[in-house]
């Protein structure tokens, strides 16, 4: 057995990780374009003048 666990065990992790992959790639996507959208509305600004 692979690092001692159960079978079902084993696949709980596997589809936990198939499951959570995708999801991290996509809150990353989301993140940078967070980050870029609120640089370029900064950009050309003083401190709190709007």
């Amino acid at each position: 057995m692979f690092l001692g666990l159960e079978w079902y065990w084993q696949l709980v992790i596997l589809a936990v990780l198939l499951i959570s992959l995708p999801l991290k790639v996509k809150f990353i996507k989301w993140w940078e374009n967070r980050n870029t959208e609120q640089k370029r509305n900064r950009r050309g600004k003083w401190g709190d003048d709007e």
